[in-house]
């Protein structure tokens, strides 16, 4: 294995793919089967209303994200912001991957909160992919941008 040269963070909005989705899920960076009753019993104990970005807001993250990156130092090779999720490629830059996206998440949720928005915006946990090598990176770079809005 490599050096990490960058690596792809997914993360969802609140309440939109609960552990247990029929789509199947990731936890502990394993993709698992659905489960309708572990799906019930996520959304019996939401304590906010799903969130679904519109377009003025998927904006607003993808400009905040982008803003903070540069503010901390961090490079993003690739964005998608979706309306229930966000695909990102960051350049390794030797900031512990939690900190980075963490920091991005945040900024996203003030920007928001600056416009109106009230609630929890994002899922505690993201999906973390490392490239160690130039075609892992180039694959990720390529999908996320292959994702549009």
């Amino acid at each position: 294995m490599g050096k990490t040269l960058g690596y792809m963070v997914t993360f969802s909005t609140y309440g939109t793919w609960l552990q247990g989705d029929k789509r199947g899920y990731v936890k502990d960076g394993k993709i698992l089967e659905a489960c309708e009753k572990l799906e019930q019993a996520n959304k019996s104990i939401q304590t906010y209303d799903e969130v679904k970005l519109g377009k003025e807001q998927r904006e607003i993250v993808r400009i905040a994200m982008l803003q903070e990156a540069e503010r901390i130092g961090e490079t993003i090779l690739a964005l998608s912001v979706w309306s229930s999720h966000v695909h990102i490629v960051i350049k390794e830059g030797g900031k512990p991957v939690d900190k980075v996206v963490n920091r991005l998440k945040t900024a996203t949720y003030y920007a928001l909160r600056e416009r109106g928005f009230k609630g929890k915006v994002w899922t505690k946990s993201y999906d973390n992919r490392f490239c160690f090598d130039e075609a892992a990176l180039r694959n990720r770079i390529k999908y996320v941008e292959g994702q549009g809005t």
